[in-house]
This record gives C-alpha cells, sequence and structure tokens, in this order.
C-alpha cells in the first residue's frame, strides 16, 4: 500500500510514521513551506495525544524539549500580577501527564523519528487531484505525478486537500473573532526576569504572553478580538497597531517584533466538516478538526486522531472502512472538546472589566486546597475516553 500525506506538521508526521513503521505502507509526505516551521506557540500537551506519544514511545524525546513552566501570571501594565494559576495544580489535576512545548520542537521530534525510507520533500504541493474508486493520483507544483491507495490531507485549517476535494474553505471554517500571533524575540533582561514562569497580560479584548526559551529567546504569543477574519498583509504592523497601548513588556516585545515572514500569524477558527472523507482521500488534525489555538490542545488531539487512523487502516480489511471507523470514534471526541474551547476563548481574552475581574477571581479560586481538579477540568475539559477505547494501542 501507498500513502500520500500532504502535510509534514504534526499529525501527517505522527500517521506517516505509524503507516511505514507499524503497517510497512510506502509514505511520501509533502509540504509546501520550504522547510520545517520554525515560527509557532507553547502549547500545553495532555490528554490523548500524550497517551499516544507515550504508547509510540516517543515521550522521552518530548520530556526531554520542554520547558519547566512553574506557574502563569496575569500581570497589569505595571508588572504587578492580579492572579496566577501553578501549573503543578494542574498537572495534578491530569495526574501529572502534561508538558509544555514548543509546537516546532514537537515536530522535530516527531520529524527525527521518522524511517529514512519515507520519501519527505519540502517545496511541493498538489495542483490536482484525481480520485478513481482504488486510489488517487496526485499532480504536484513541480510536475510530477504521484499515484497512491490513499491521500491524507494533514495540511492544517487552510488545507489545499480539503479546498480541492472537499470544496472551497469557506464551507469549513469557523471563525471565532480573534486573531493570534506568535514570534520570538532577543532581550537579555526580559529573559532573566520571566524564568520559568509563563507572564500575561491582565488586559481587555487583547492578551499578550511571554516565556523565556532555553536559547536565549524570548517567546510571545498575542491574541486579540477582530470582527474581520482576514489575516493582515503586514503582521509586524498589526501586531504594533493592536498592542501598542499595552504596557509592562510588551512595547520592548514590540520592538524586538520580526520580519513578517518570521511571524506567525493566523485567525483563531475552528474546522467544521461533515464527512472527514470521500472515496480514498482522507483529512486529519486542523483539516478537518481544528479546535483553535486558544484550546491549547491542537497538538495533542492531532496526534491522537493520527493514531487512530493508523490503528483503523491496521484492523479495517478495507480502506473505506477503515476510515469510516476513525470518523465514527473520532468525531465525538473533537465535538466536545470544540465545544469547550469555545467556551474557553470568552475567558482567555475578557471582552469586558467585569470579566476579567470575574476571571481574576476563578484562578484565586483555583489556588485554594482541593480545587486544583475542579480548576483543571475546567481548563482543559474532561479527558475521557481513554486512547485505550479508541485505539488498540500497540508500541
Amino acid at each position: 500500500m501507498r500513502a500520500v500525506i500532504c502535510g509534514a506538521g504534526v499529525a501527517g508526521l505522527v500517521l506517516a510514521g505509524r503507516l511505514h513503521n507499524v503497517l510497512g505502507w510506502d509514505v511520501v509526505v509533502l509540504e509546501t513551506a520550504p522547510g520545517p516551521r520554525t515560527e509557532g506557540y507553547m502549547t500545553d500537551f495532555f490528554g490523548p495525544g500524550y497517551d499516544a506519544a507515550e504508547a509510540m514511545g516517543v515521550l522521552p524525546w518530548l520530556e526531554e524539549l520542554a520547558y519547566p513552566v512553574s506557574e502563569a501570571e496575569f500581570l497589569d501594565d505595571r508588572g504587578h500580577c492580579h492572579a496566577r494559576l501553578e501549573y503543578g495544580r494542574l498537572a495534578r489535576s491530569l495526574n501529572g501527564r502534561l508538558l509544555s512545548i514548543m509546537r516546532p520542537d514537537l515536530e522535530l521530534a516527531l520529524r527525527e523519528r521518522l524511517s529514512l525510507a519515507v520519501g519527505l520533500r519540502f517545496g511541493v504541493g498538489p495542483v490536482r487531484i484525481d480520485p478513481s474508486p482504488y486510489g488517487v493520483r496526485v499532480t504536484l507544483t513541480d510536475g510530477t505525478t504521484l499515484d497512491a491507495d490513499l491521500l491524507v490531507g494533514a495540511d492544517g485549517l487552510h488545507s489545499t486537500v480539503r479546498s480541492m476535494v472537499f470544496g472551497e474553505e469557506r464551507r469549513y471554517v469557523r471563525y471565532l473573532g480573534y486573531h493570534t500571533a506568535a514570534f520570538t524575540f532577543d532581550d537579555p533582561e526580559v529573559h532573566r526576569e520571566l524564568g520559568h514562569r509563563f507572564c500575561l497580560t491582565d488586559s481587555v479584548d487583547r492578551q499578550m504572553g511571554l516565556y523565556a526559551l532555553r536559547d536565549g529567546k524570548v517567546a510571545a504569543l498575542a491574541v486579540h478580538r477582530s470582527d474581520d477574519p482576514r489575516r493582515p498583509e503586514d503582521a509586524r504592523a498589526a501586531l504594533r497597531h493592536e498592542y501598542g497601548a499595552l504596557g509592562w513588556h510588551v512595547p520592548r516585545a514590540l520592538s524586538g517584533c520580526p520580519s513578517s515572514s518570521q511571524i506567525y500569524y493566523d485567525q483563531v477558527a475552528q474546522t467544521e466538516v461533515r464527512s472527514w472523507s470521500r472515496g480514498r482521500v482522507v483529512l486529519v488534525g486542523d483539516a478537518c478538526h481544528a479546535v483553535s489555538p486558544v484550546a491549547g490542545q491542537g497538538a495533542s488531539l492531532a496526534v491522537a486522531g493520527a493514531y487512530v487512523l493508523a490503528d483503523q487502516l491496521a484492523g479495517a480489511r478495507r480502506i473505506e472502512d477503515a476510515l469510516s471507523g476513525y470518523e465514527r470514534l473520532w468525531r465525538p471526541v473533537i465535538v466536545a472538546r470544540q465545544h469547550a474551547a469555545r467556551r474557553m476563548a470568552r475567558w482567555f481574552v475578557p471582552a469586558s472589566p467585569r470579566r476579567l475581574q470575574l476571571r481574576r477571581t476563578a484562578l484565586r479560586f483555583a489556588g485554594l486546597p482541593g480545587a486544583s481538579r475542579i480548576a483543571g477540568t475546567t481548563l482543559v475539559g474532561r479527558q475521557r475516553p481513554s486512547l485505550r477505547r479508541l485505539a488498540a494501542v500497540p508500541a
């Protein structure tokens, strides 16, 4: 069997590894970007993705690349803390099964685990897809063609495969009313002050968080409300316009902000696709079930979803049956996570001073003895069903 996977992000890399290493498939991974992604943001990695990483044996690599976050602090314009959340309490609510890792580092760990027999091609993608009852022919941007038994769209929120096979993007992308951006900058003083804390502005309508990276750089994650889903032509200018009035270390972050080409910038949105497969074409990860960056669970769900798909392909007699089984098992998990993410987004970026005060109160409550498990469930959602109920979970 041969699979062509479009997208060398988290979902694509996990699926490529499982199809080749466990099922013995011939696998080609296509990525339109010229090389591995370097821009990205910190993600809290837990839940079914954590279980899948453990089952695949990749968890030690992720633990090595993870960051020791001590707490999240919400600071005003003068740097005074109004609320905090201790990560130790959050980790205990998840039985210690929580990692904080930069998304590019997660992709690095998965990429380095790929066999050299997996064809990983950067700077190329599909321009035409011709399905048949028994497979798919893909014409690429370099003029070549590939024939496959299965074509996978693992190419993210703005999936090209989804647009070509399932229809235009506006039918499937649900804008949540926010823009988000991530970048890194150099500032030794800010780096020293942050330590192992993830510090965020305690602000209305917009929020910027900063975290010190091990290479001496500072990572910034910004989210703000916007009625316009369109991404700006100049991301750096847009960030300076939207966040220029904030205090604390935000002016220094904006001053050190790199060029637009080095900034991750996108709308905060979810994808809702009625059917995740069509013939021998299937979608995984954000291409079919984005939960949104503010939910912090996209990476975990991408890992677990790809794992479940590979598990179904291993056990089914027909590819079409595997694709149906994957969606039947995994869609209920995604629907619940998407609902929780929409609810949480309102608190991630408060829309009024009153909501800001309510968030402060909730976070103070989370610090009380006995409240950590309640707070953890509120922030990350219920972690059921387990991966063992969705897949065979072999090594």
